[in-house]
Parts: C-alpha cells; structure tokens; sequence
C-alpha cells in the first residue's frame, strides 16, 4: 500500500487537476453556482489536505486544526452546490458553524501533540453534511434532474463512510486495528480522491442544466413582482390539468389602482403591483399557482381547493394588501376577486378564467372590494 504521503500529493494533484477544469472551463464558460462552489470545495479540500503534511513538525499545533477547519469547509461547499441547483441559498449563519466548530474542537484538544485532535467532532460533521448534500440530490431527482441520482448515492455513500469512521475512532480510537485498516488516513485519502472524481464527471452537465433551468424561470416570471407571467402561468396551470386533479382558480384585480397611478405616479403604482403580488405569494401554499395575468390583475390557481378554501385565499389577500399599505399614503387599491371551481377529473381551463372573469366583473360591479363566485365550470 502506498503511504500517506503520497497518497496526499496523488490527491493534491487530482483536485488541482479539477479545481483548474472546473473554474476556468466550466465556471468561466456557463457562471454557474453549482460550478463555483464544487471549485471551492476542491480548493479547500486540497489546502486543507496539503495542512496535514505538517504533521510531525512543529507546525502541526495550528496545522492540523486548519486542516480539520478547510476540510469541513470542503463539505459544506459541496452541500451548498447541491443546494444551489434547487436554488436553495446557503447563508453564512449555515455555513459557519460546522467549520468554526471542527477548528474549535481540534484546538482545545492538544494539537501539538497527537495528529487527531477533535477527531470525532472532525469526522460527525463531514458526514453530516456529505449526507446533507445527499439529500439536496435526491429532492432534485424527485424534480427530473438529469444526473444527480448516481451523485445521490455517492454523497450517501461517502456520508455513511464517514459516520462509519467517526463511530470506529469513538470505539476503537486512532490507533484501533479496526480505524487503521479500514478506516486509515490512506483508505479515507483514496475514497475522497474517487469521490471527487466521480462528482466532476457530472459538474459540466449539471452547471449548463442550471443555467438553462435559471433561464427558463428567468422567462416565465413577471420582472416586476416576480410571479409567473402569462405565459408561465398558462404553462404551468396546463401540467396540473393534465395531471386530472381538480381546482379553485381565483381571478383578481386591484380596485383604485389608476388613481394611484395618476395621484402618486408610477413608482408607487410598481409599489402597490409588488405588495399585491407578494399578498398573493404569501396567502398561498407551496403547491399553489401564482401568476400576474395582465395589467394589475392577478391569477391564482389552488389545486383540490373549495368555493370556501378559495374565497378564504381571497380574503386574506384582501387583509394583506391593506396591512402593506403605506402610511404616509392616502390612498391604496382595494382587491375584487372572482372564483371559479373545477371539480371534474378533466377540465376545461378557459372555461374557468372565463368564468372566474364574468365573477370578477360582478365584483366590480356590486361595490368592489369583495369576492364574487362563478357559476359551474363544465368539463371538456
């Protein structure tokens, strides 16, 4: 077998082999997060393998703390690229820590004097978040993600790898038969090497993928508040119709909102478009639709939802807006609603946005700032 020391120069070389790919090809070539934070991880991972070669010098004391800090940093990054492909954002307040927390451990624990200090603290967080960035992989697969179901189970893998070693050091300890011939610096130093890799093969693919998904999104929002366009909307309201479940659908526009808009401009008409579309976004669940129809009316659509369910939605959007209303301002738009339900296995959408219209207008019609219910919706 060969030794440590080479097994980490072999390593420092595969991951700046990668870390050069990576960056200047595919992060310079699609600006992708995913590609930058794999950069990140494989640049801590080969500054924080190349701190262990102070091991058994006199710089081991700050050395080898370092080392434990920047690899825990290499897990976490690897994590926040599973999860910026769901656009799932990491913060500082969770990144941090688990670093922080292996630098702490291995510092209050005689660095100077043996090569494991804060071993099991080192080892528990790696796992953890490798398993983490399991679990980003699969809720993407879950999406129809191309690709990220073989990174899945190697995430999973190599998580349960090091939870594996960290429960065999607390038992055996470092110098156990059972840590040193399993899970040694040099078995551990083969399989990061294979991991990273294995993961690189898939970089490429999934940062273009990314970059497409974000351009996808990017056309199907409305710039100004942000909801789906038209466009999107009638898209993505298509895909739950072929799914054969039925729905509420919810047609809404603001009461006032030309006055606001000669009164005060059109800054502060954007204002109330982006209070009403964030009333929206907020009265609704995850699986719901949200979509700026036109103008400033607004389209909702509530799968399995009720008359009742969806004239509640309505109401709560009505009190959001007037809570979102400015105090320095006099006047601010009301919100008329019309509801339409469709209960059929099949339906027929235009029928509905028609319906919920002539509710809408009735709306208007009867004094504003209320919600109007459709006739029956008929099936196609």
């Amino acid at each position: 077998m060969l030794d440590i020391l080479t097994l980490r120069i072999a390593l420092g070389v595969v991951a700046l082999v990668l870390l050069t790919h990576i960056y200047f090809v595919t992060y310079r070539t699609t600006r992708s997060p995913y590609s930058l934070r794999w950069s990140l991880a494989l640049l801590f991972i080969l500054s924080g393998s190349s701190a262990y070669l102070f091991n058994g010098t006199d710089h081991q004391l700050w050395a080898n703390p370092l080392g434990n800090f920047l690899l825990v940093a290499g897990a976490v990054a690897v994590w926040a690229g599973a999860r910026s492909l769901g656009e799932r954002a990491v913060g500082p307040w969770h990144a941090i820590p688990g670093p922080l927390l292996a630098l702490t451990a291995a510092a209050l624990d005689s660095p100077g004097r043996h090569v494991w200090p804060g071993g099991a603290v080192f080892l528990a967080l790696v796992a953890l978040y490798s398993g983490l960035a399991a679990v980003e992989f699969l809720r993407l697969e879950r999406q129809s993600w191309q690709g990220v179901r073989p990174l899945a189970g190697a995430a999973g893998l190599f998580s349960l790898f090091y939870l594996a070693r960290c429960i065999a050091f607390m038992i055996d300890g470092p110098d156990g038969t059972v840590f040193q011939f399993v899970f040694g610096s040099e078995v551990t130093t083969v399989v990061v090497t294979a991991f990273f890799i294995f993961g690189a093969f898939s970089i490429t693919t999934l940062s273009h993928e990314q970059v497409a998904s974000r351009l996808r999104t990017k056309a199907s929002r409305d710039g100004l508040t942000g909801v789906l366009n038209r466009a999107g909307f009638l898209e993505q309201a298509e895909t739950r119709r072929s799914r054969g479940s039925g729905a509420a659908l919810i047609l809404a526009d603001l009461d006032g909102y030309k006055a606001i808009n000669d009164t005060y401009g059109h800054q502060v008409g954007d204002r109330a478009l982006q209070a009403f579309a964030a009333a929206c976004v907020a009265s609704v669940r995850d699986s719901d639709l949200v979509g700026r129809y036109g103008g400033d009316e607004f389209v909702i659509l509530l799968p399995g939802a009720s008359f009742d369910q969806a004239e509640r939605v309505a109401s709560e959007i009505s009190r959001r807006l007037r809570d979102a209303k400015p105090a320095e301002l006099q006047l601010w738009p009301t919100v008329s609603c019309g509801v339409a339900v469709l209960n059929q296995q099949s339906f027929d959408f235009e029928h509905a946005i028609a319906a919920a219209d002539a509710a809408l207008y009735a709306a208007k019609s009867l004094g504003r700032d209320r919600v109007e219910r459709a006739g029956p919706t008929p099936a196609t």
